[in-house]
């Protein structure tokens, strides 16, 4: 029997693995590969140069790899890569990338995208993210492994969330969001860091707790951040357990861009 409802529309030219499940009414164009496992619901539409990994589930009423919604685009060949293990819920809409970034918007593996959640074009998004209810990205914003999303945060554009911060509720990120804290309110400010992630994915007490130092020299100690990026040099250089992650929070704050949320 095949596993791709006869109501279904499916261009010439697409290239669909024969283990895929395909949804009543839904659309799939020409220049669209899906890998095996995957499952598309009704009413999905699947456009451009997308591409889309093994055993994702995509719910019903999605739009992926529609055109960016930028004025400057011009119909250039872009791309949407989607890789694998990803649910991405009823009604979000990714849009891919543009000749004025890489090209492409692109999804790693592992993530949970919930209801109405929009991905504008050239987003990159790392691996086991969750994206809550409504959750909004503009333009080039990148997000980390891990990161979490509460429901109706909106990034501004070319903003870069790192691995393992989160949001709180309505959250408005107008600046670079460091790896391990918690970002709340609007504009959103700094809230601590996000402990209770770190104890699920299994980072022990002490590493927690240096983590928490190095965030007060940031964010506590009244430090120009100048110093409190050549304090955290001399923490990373003295830590046994923890020098990765301290070194992953300095190098995310020296390589930003739009400045840290402060």
């Amino acid at each position: 029997m095949s596993k791709i409802h006869p109501s279904a529309v499916i261009a010439p030219g697409a290239q669909i693995d024969e283990s895929v499940e395909i949804g009543a009414y839904a659309v799939i164009g020409p220049d669209v590969r899906i890998g095996a496992g995957t499952r598309i619901g009704p009413h999905v539409v699947i456009e451009g140069h997308t591409t889309i990994g093994r055993d994702n589930e995509i719910f019903q009423f999605a739009s992926i790899g529609a055109a960016p919604q930028d004025k400057k685009y011009a119909g250039e060949p872009t791309t949407m890569e989607i890789g694998d293990r990803n649910t991405i819920r009823e009604f979000v809409t990714f849009n891919r990338g543009t000749v004025q970034d890489g090209g492409a918007t692109r999804i790693g593996n592992d993530n949970w995208i919930m209801a109405y959640v929009h991905l504008a074009h050239d987003c990159q998004l790392g691996s086991h993210i969750i994206l809550a209810n409504n959750a909004t990205l503009a333009g080039h914003v990148h997000l980390g492994d891990h990161v979490f999303l509460g429901g109706f945060t909106t990034v501004h554009q070319f903003c870069h969330i790192g691995a393992h911060a989160m949001t709180a509720f309505t959250a408005a990120v107008s600046q670079d969001v460091p790896p391990f804290v918690t970002a709340a309110g609007n504009r959103a400010v700094p809230a601590g860091i996000n402990s209770e992630g770190l104890k699920r994915r299994g980072f022990s007490s002490e590493q927690i707790m240096e983590i928490k130092r190095a965030y007060k020299v940031i964010y506590r100690a009244g430090l120009p951040l100048e110093e409190a990026k050549q304090q955290l040099a001399d923490m990373e250089a003295k830590s046994a357990h923890s020098a990765e992650y301290i070194r992953l929070l300095r190098e995310f704050i020296e390589a930003s861009a739009r400045g840290i949320i402060r």
